[in-house]
């Protein structure tokens, strides 16, 4: 049923991989072996992917009360448990798993090495409800009730260069900003929507490096290819660095800690969800 659904939503075996972390042809061979037991076909195939039969239509509601019965079950299993040895896992954008949170992670292993971390490095953003992880460190407030969130933050953010291309291509200014390399997101729409707020109405050619990784294009930056936009606060490690174009206002970056309500109560949990409270507090 785990496999109909990740199809169902997916809507191809190739987008579902992902999603369920099964090869396409292991794939391919249980959505078989599914329809072989059930005796009807549940999908029809054809070049852009998959479609439900009204076999595969009549099921998916069913399937669906078994996925939340299922994570019920879990979420009070887990509630319950009052050991601090196992393991907590989280969720954070590239950047943050990257550059802030391996002082944190050192930290919880010297005090606390009975629990175990997995750390999910990814800008999608990831469910808490389905326990795809345990704690999300999010640039966005969530919405579901479901969930418990604090505010840890509001960071700061700016345009930054590498010194080494500033004294190649001189120090931008507002008239001469399109001449200037400017490095941005590849499918994200993030930064065109912040220069078009902004009153600069740019396209995706605009930026001459185009990365979904944050941690790519800040890393190109740091390399002299052009300008990026990022944390201050990262920023404040490299004296390579340098801000440009401070006169345009850029709204700070919000940084929300969320867990699901109930797992709030589970010991190891809630230490790992305190102590990353405390720790961000402690290193704005």
């Amino acid at each position: 049923m785990q496999i109909f659904l990740g199809l169902a939503e997916a809507g191809s075996l190739s987008r579902a991989v992902a999603l369920l972390s099964q090869s396409q042809p292991t794939l391919s061979r249980q959505l078989t072996a599914l329809e072989s037991s059930l005796g009807q076909s549940l999908f029809e195939r054809h070049p852009r992917g998959l479609t439900l039969t009204a076999a595969g239509q009549a099921l998916l509601p069913a399937a669906r009360r078994m996925r939340e019965g299922a994570q019920e079950l879990s979420l009070a299993l887990a509630a319950r448990e009052t050991s601090l040895a196992g393991t907590v896992r989280m969720t954070a954008s590239e950047i943050v798993c990257c550059y802030f949170l391996p002082e944190f992670l050192a930290r919880m292993r010297l005090d606390h090495p009975e629990i175990q971390l997995e750390i999910v490095a990814s800008d999608e953003v990831e469910n808490l409800l389905d326990r795809s992880a345990d704690i999300a460190l999010r640039m966005v407030r969530p919405e579901q009730g479901m969930l418990v969130a604090r505010k840890l933050a509001d960071w700061p953010l700016g345009m930054y260069a590498h010194r080494r291309y500033l004294a190649r291509h001189g120090v931008p200014t507002v008239a001469t900003l399109a001449q200037h390399h400017w490095l941005g997101f590849d499918r994200a729409d993030q930064l065109l929507r912040g220069f078009a707020a902004a009153g600069f109405a740019v396209e995706r050619e605009f930026f001459c490096l185009r990365s979904d990784s944050h941690v790519a294009m800040w890393e190109a930056m740091r390399a002299g290819c052009g300008i990026a936009v990022g944390l201050q606060s990262l920023a404040a490690r490299d004296l390579n660095l340098q801000q440009v174009l401070p006169e345009i206002p850029i709204p700070p970056l919000p940084l929300w800690l969320t867990a699901h309500r109930e797992l709030r109560d589970t010991p190891r949990l809630r230490l790992v969800f305190d102590a990353l409270a405390d720790w961000v507090g402690a290193n704005p």
